[in-house]
């Protein structure tokens, strides 16, 4: 174990700096340790690869216009930055009325407010609400921070005093006692309110880890184990309950304090009670049936002597007066201080993060029959404007439009500054899309008055809570010549994707609007910040840039252009000139249907941005327009609903990244040329030696041009040998930073990677398609060195382009640092000084890969190629035309590049999409538009190693059809009125998913007299007749879903129902109904549904409970934060273990910081934080990391998620190492039944999962269980990995040793000599693996002997044989621990002691290296001992 290296710094302690305002539990707040970090943003461009390939900081001049200054500013601003936010805890003293003096620790930069939350929150105190806090009789502001205020120090003692009532903090009481009697209650969350969520870890640990696993004795803890899975979840069972998915937490019984507490009829109080101070009058009934009612005053709560139906607001005698209702009721009744008091003890003894709200609300696809109990609070908040708490904020509606736009202009020079600006942006969008939300649903339930009520219900819109809401219908033929309804269903999301794109570049004085899109029983709403003044004038007046009528009547304007010009190179968009009506040239730096207009704010906002990206050609047919050769032979172009379909960001970055390594490569090889022309003077080099002439011209990616200017000299060319020759992507798990991409940043030209759209959450490591640089070999020139001629090619393997990003470019390409170097100085002195044939060279460059500046490399695209109605000025037509070929290049880069590249990354379990959304994620991150998984399918239908990829293929095949699916019952949906929907959903499952053939039951009429006037009841938008829906047949709708697939993805399905879709694609019918559920928003009841029954329905209008809401938003990120947890994990890449530890400890403070203690990516950062506990032998701390994790990911992402089984995993592994088998086993036996619910047994992580269950089955002796996982692993693995795998040898060594335990040593020896044979002709027989292989064989052969010998003895003697004892070996719990880490890629490597004094003589040599400025990956290869084999690292076996 290698972490006793001392010249490393001490790690940084998790001072989750603002977790106090929302956990009871103040976390730990030592001192940090202040040595300045070295490099603390890895800002050296060598150690850190930002985004995958993209650490490119910008030029100077750049990043001050971004507004981003300092984001990369110099590393010594950071070192003290960092020491800003770790100022040092102290402890105060709180006094409250009634109780004893207790210590509470605080940090400096809390605010007053946040002492009070804790104090709402603790067991003792947590009744009151209306109190202040003060010191030495000074009351203390309750916003002021702790260290503006003065005398208030380590050990000062902070009085809690009760403050008088109003009817504000009276309303506020009364709902604060409401939700601490509802503590327990798990129905919000089921509903899917007030950012509940669920969470069933605690189900499985009994409560916290980290206090079960000091309690119990080790020794004691093997014969109390009971190991057997649920029939269910052993390998081969073929059965799928649902009712596991939500086990019933014993903590949720209801304990009952109160039966009823509302607001009373009698309010509110008369005048003259007013005037003796009555403020609000409740009514309860007690658990003893006794009927009250309370008076609350100014003073406090008391009993008067009112009844239901006569008002005596007199004082009962006695009457209790109290300052709080909790003190007032346990004198009342003493149910209520029984069950109060065991209840809040309860509540604080649960995990923080499983009380604490998410950021944004999820949903569950599944609920129990939840009981529905009488709730003021709930009532009253039904039917106000109001969003809860907003009687804290003064003026009561918000001003969303002002708020967003505020927290944008907060400061941003140093780290607090940025922290507090991005806690800000982000606290107002996660408010903003739960009121959009709220908002969307009360507008398509038909509880918002339209605007233009006159119109027809379709072209109405309305506002609500200062939101603007419309719905996603073509209005007025807008988009008539784009798609209609089609195209204004696709425009909120591409304007969505627009105002995430100009978000993340954040320039300031560019506004954009609040932008919230929803998708809620069939209708799609779209709400937006309003802009002030926007509704008192007309469009026509206020569009001051851009275009209202796509491109007829175009206006541009000076400070818009200055503004979009700073956002023209991270979004790459190109400065172009289009034709108004009166064919005059106006300049536009955006598409044409961007619109600019200032606000009666003055600010400038943008909106409409729904043609960021440039178009996608591939779905876009433009007549006398020929795609490039790849595109044309999948089949492309191809028509599509809309004409709205773009390219994704991801794509465009990707694209860029691809052709600057082509534009170095050229570069180099010209370079070469020159260099070889100067040297040799030999009659070998033909006449045309001039500079130009080894430049290909490249008309498209892959074919270079037949006539490519070299002469006799054949240009040898890679060509694509095979159809399914797979183009390498470098992944970020190289342990090497990629220097091609990393030196490169300098240049100005550099492409610069904008802060991830999408967090990879799945893996450790964030990858991104920047960073997946397929690159196309296939153009390759001839150099010459010295005189001969050299063809350039890089070996070819398998089939596979090995990428210049892995290894050293320099040696790939002789030259590329001279190319380099040339591209810089070229950028930064205007060219001049440097002479004409370099020039020459970087021009040649330039044109071939289609750069908009003949002096470096730099590509843009015009977003309105091809947009109809727009026309160009006739002196830009050269222009025009490269452009319309970048686009062209682009959509054959897509096919040829980016979909092969997922394949292969899938091929080599680098991508392991386990369900439809991580499969989505997966084509988003590497820029594929879901509109090509029909295109991905049919590649990996063709792909030869096609029985590798059947997991993948399946999901594809199930998400296509639940997409087609949701696609109809969008439209199924919209002619439903309210009173038939559950009926109707249900119908519409049973269609899809039930063997029973489906005939709707109209609902039996609840209200019969409603019959006469229906007509006249719900006019839902666009409703036609209204019980149409229950006409629909399971055969019309599979042939309905066929017709989709064809029509919308261009593939075909062979199936005429669901049953022959399970049997031809192998899906399971609980997995499709998993995904409908989640991608429509129902919600149906938990139980066993009966899918394949000839005889009755699977579903009943009664199954199903709710529809949700489907949002999509904005997600602000937390920049800084991100580019620590980055550097992090490159030091841990590199070795640094220590350090990368420490970085990502201040990650997650920064995290913790922006988002509060819940968000996905600090879910990514403690996950990462565990492993990095464990590898560095702290297994207690990596338990209690992981344990956060698994809940936050339960509660973030959904109790199912397939992150979330990859953390039950982890979470198992380090339960096993810290002594606690029986949980470890119920956690893995948790995420088993998750992954089969989610995808099914077939799929390569089943095997790994299965490993680890058949391991530590045999540890705990169970080994005919242990056998029947491990042989599946066996299998799985064999399918997966290929017989030949290093992954197989592995499963056969451990089926191996069970047989050995189980002294079967026949069968052991046989499992054995498979891996020992997989080993020698992988490896090679010298490899140790292969001798500890033949070692391990040798001694399964003598303990075989022994046996047969013992047993030819009895045989021989009978009873009176002497036997020689035989060695079972149950295994030990530290091999069980090894092997398990094996299989988790988690590897430790013993050390000598001359081991460990190398390692810190390269450890200290490495750090005088980079304090003199030298890049590690400098150091030559020659060194006694490499730093990175002889370090616990996170690899992956095979």
């Amino acid at each position: 174990m290698v972490s006793k290296t001392d010249d490393i710094p001490a790690s940084v302690p998790n001072c989750n700096v603002n977790t106090v305002d929302v956990v009871g539990e103040t976390p730990d707040r030592k001192e940090s340790s202040k040595s300045p970090h070295k490099d603390p943003c890895g800002h050296s461009v060598d150690t850190v690869v930002m985004n995958g390939g993209g650490a490119h900081n910008p030029s100077e001049e750049e990043s001050k216009q971004d507004g981003a200054g300092d984001t990369d500013g110099g590393e010594d601003s950071n070192e003290q930055e960092v020491i800003v936010i770790q100022d040092t805890g102290f402890t105060v003293k709180i006094q409250a009325p009634g109780t004893e003096p207790f210590d509470l620790q605080v940090s400096p930069q809390e605010m007053v407010q946040e002492i009070h939350q804790v104090l709402m929150d603790r067991e003792d105190t947590c009744h009151r609400t209306c109190f202040s806090l003060q010191l030495d009789s000074n009351v203390l502001d309750n916003f002021a921070e702790l260290k503006s205020i003065e005398g208030l120090q380590e050990g000062s003692l902070l009085k809690v005093v009760e403050e008088p009532y109003t009817v504000r903090e009276a309303r506020i009481h009364v709902r604060h006692i409401r939700d601490l009697l509802k503590g327990l209650d798990p129905s919000d969350a089921y509903n899917g309110v007030d950012c509940n969520s669920l969470s069933f870890l605690s189900v499985f640990t009994d409560g916290d880890l980290g206090d079960s696993g000091k309690r119990k004795k080790k020794g004691s803890q093997l014969e109390q184990i009971d190991c057997t899975p649920p029939e269910h979840i052993l390998p081969g069972s073929k059965e799928r309950p649902l009712l596991p998915l939500q086990p019933q937490n014993k903590d949720w019984k209801p304990m009952q304090c109160l039966k009823v507490l509302t607001m009373s009829g009698w309010n509110p109080p008369p005048g003259n009670r007013k005037m003796h101070g009555d403020l609000m009058y409740l009514y309860m009934v007690t658990v003893e049936e006794r009927h009250i009612s309370i008076t609350a005053s100014t003073r406090g709560f008391y009993l008067n002597q009112s009844t239901t139906y006569t008002f005596n607001p007199k004082p009962a005698n006695p009457s209790f007066l109290s300052h709080s209702l909790v003190e007032l009721l346990s004198q009342i009744s003493p149910a209520f201080k029984k069950n109060f008091t065991a209840l809040q003890k309860k509540r604080v003894q649960r995990h923080p993060f499983e009380r604490i709200a998410t950021p944004f609300q999820v949903y569950s696809w599944t609920a129990p029959q939840v009981d529905h109990t009488m709730d003021c609070v709930r009532a009253e908040d039904a039917y106000t404007s109001r969003l809860g708490y907003e009687e804290h904020i003064p003026g009561q509606t918000r001003d969303w439009n002002e708020e967003l736009q505020t927290t944008r202009e907060l400061a941003r020079k140093n780290l607090p500054d940025r922290l507090l600006r991005e806690r800000a942006i982000f606290k107002v969008h996660s408010d903003f899309a739960a009121a959009a939300t709220r908002g969307s649903m009360a507008v398509i339930d038909g509880n918002v008055m339209a605007i233009n009520p006159g119109e027809e219900t379709r072209m109405q819109m309305f506002i609500w809570n200062n939101i603007f809401f419309s719905l996603g219908f073509d209005v007025r033929d807008h988009y008539r010549e784009l798609g209609g309804d089609a195209a204004a269903h696709a425009a909120p999301t591409n304007d969505l994707n627009g105002v995430r794109a100009y978000g993340a570049v954040d320039v300031e004085g560019l506004y954009t609007l609040g932008t919230v899109v929803v998708d809620y029983r069939g209708y799609r709403v779209t709400a937006q910040s309003i802009i002030p003044g926007i509704l008192e004038r007309e469009q026509e007046q206020s569009v001051i840039y851009g275009s209202i009528d796509f491109g007829k009547t175009v206006v541009s304007h000076g400070k818009y252009l200055e503004l979009l010009e700073r956002t023209s190179r991270p979004l790459k968009v190109q400065r172009h000139n289009v034709l108004n009506e009166k064919d005059e040239s106006m300049e536009l730096c955006s598409s044409v249907e961007c619109k600019g207009i200032i606000g009666n704010d003055g600010r400038h906002y943008i909106l409409d941005l729904l043609r960021t990206f440039p178009p996608d050609l591939n779905f876009l047919p433009v007549e006398g327009e020929e795609l490039s050769p790849e595109s044309v032979r999948e089949g492309f172009p191809r028509q599509h609903r809309h004409r709205l379909a773009c390219l994704r960001q991801e794509l465009i970055e990707a694209f860029v990244e691809h052709r600057y390594l082509l534009f170095m490569k050229m570069a180099a090889l010209q370079l070469m040329q020159q260099k070889a022309n100067k040297e040799s003077k030999l009659a070998t080099l033909t006449e045309n030696s001039s500079p130009g002439a080894a430049v290909p011209a490249l008309p498209s990616t892959e074919t270079p041009d037949a006539s490519a200017e070299s002469s006799e000299t054949s240009t040898e060319t890679l060509t694509d040998a095979n159809s399914d020759a797979v183009q390498t992507e470098t992944t970020s798990t190289s342990d090497a930073p990629q220097p091609a991409a990393t030196e490169a940043t300098t240049t100005e030209a550099a492409p610069k990677t904008e802060p991830m759209t999408e967090t990879d959450s799945s893996a450790t490591t964030t990858t991104n398609a920047s960073q997946a640089t397929p690159i196309e070999d296939n153009v390759v020139p001839t150099v010459t060195t010295n005189g001969s001629l050299v063809p350039f090619a890089t070996a070819i393997q398998n089939g596979e382009c090995e990428s210049p990003l892995e290894g050293k470019a320099e040696d790939i390409i002789p030259g590329l640092a001279q190319a380099k170097e040339l591209a810089e100085s070229l950028a930064e002195e205007d060219g001049s000084g440097i002479d004409p044939k370099s020039r020459e060279v970087v021009l040649n460059a330039c044109k071939a890969v289609g750069s908009i500046s003949n002096t470096s490399f730099d590509i843009r695209f015009n977003p309105d190629i091809f947009s109809p109605g727009v026309r160009f000025p006739e002196d830009s037509a050269d222009d025009i035309q490269k452009q319309k070929q970048l686009l062209k290049d682009a959509g054959a880069f897509m096919v040829s590049c980016q979909i092969p590249s997922l394949v292969k990354d899938c091929l080599d379990h680098s991508a392991l999409p386990m369900d439809g959304a991580t499969l989505t994620e997966a084509l988003h991150q590497r820029g594929i538009n879901v509109r090509y998984l029909g295109n991905v399918l049919a590649f990996v239908d063709q792909t030869p190693a096609k029985a590798q990829l059947e997991h993948f293929y399946r999901i594809g095949i199930s998400e296509l059809i639940t997409r087609c699916a949701k696609h109809i019952f969008k439209t199924y949906l919209q002619g439903v009125e309210l009173s038939a929907l559950s009926a109707a959903v249900s119908h519409f499952l049973n269609c899809f998913l039930s063997s029973f053939d489906a005939v709707a039951h109209l609902p039996a009429d609840e209200l019969v007299s409603r019959r006469k006037n229906r007509k006249r009841r719900n006019r839902v938008p666009g409703g036609g007749d209204n019980t149409a829906w229950a006409s629909l047949t399971p055969s019309e709708l599979w042939k309905n879903i066929v017709s989709e697939a064809q029509s919308y993805y261009h593939f075909t399905l062979h199936c005429e129902n669901a049953d022959q879709v399970v049997e031809k694609y192998g899906l399971q019918k609980i997995t499709l109904l998993r995904e409908i559920s989640i991608k429509a928003g129902i919600q149906i009841l938990i139980k066993e549904y009966n899918f394949d029954s000839r005889h009755k329905p699977a579903f009943t209008e009664e199954d199903i409970l709710n529809i949700f809401p489907v949002v999509k938003h904005v997600n602000p990120k937390a920049s800084d934060a991100f580019h620590f947890f980055q550097s992090g994990q490159a030091k841990v890449q590199q070795g640094y273990l220590k350090e990368g530890c420490e970085l990502i400890n201040e990650a997650l403070n920064l995290f913790n910081n922006v988002y509060g203690a819940m968000h996905v990516e600090i879910c990514a950062c403690l996950r990462l934080l565990a492993r990095l506990n464990y590898i560095m032998g702290d297994h207690h701390e990596a338990l209690s990391n992981q344990q956060k994790a698994v809940l936050m990911s339960e509660r973030v992402l959904g109790v199912e998620h397939p992150n979330t089984i990859q953390e039950y995993m982890h979470l198992a592994l380090y339960c096993f190492a810290n002594g606690q088998l029986s949980t470890a086993l119920k956690l893995l036996y948790r995420a088993r039944y998750l992954m089969l619910m989610v995808c099914g047994e077939d799929h390569p992580e089943m095997a790994l999962l299965d490993s680890n269950i058949g391991l530590v089955l045999h540890g705990v002796m169970e080994y005919d269980l242990s056998l029947r996982f491990l042989e599946n692993a066996l299998a799985i693995n064999t399918k997966y990995h290929g017989p030949r795998s290093l992954k197989v040898a592995l499963s056969h060594h451990l089926v191996a040793r069970v047989y050995e335990s189980k002294a079967e040593f026949r069968s052991a020896l046989q499992q054995e000599k498979e891996g020992y044979t997989i080993y020698k002709n992988q490896v090679g027989e010298a490899h140790e693996k292969t001798k500890e292989s033949s070692e391990y064989l040798k001694y399964l052969t003598q303990q075989a002997v022994a046996l047969q010998r013992t047993m030819n003895e009895i045989y021989k003697n009978g009873s009176n044989a002497s036997i020689m004892p035989l060695k079972f070996t149950a295994p030990s719990m530290a091999s069980v621990l090894e092997q398990l880490n094996i299989i988790n890629g988690i590897i430790f490597i013993p050390l000598s002691q001359k081991d460990l004094e190398n390692l810190k003589a390269e450890v200290q040599r490495r750090q005088q290296l980079q304090e003199s400025g030298k890049s590690v990956e400098d150091l030559t290869v020659d060194g006694p001992l490499e730093l990175e084999d002889k370090i616990p690292m996170d690899v992956n076996v095979d």
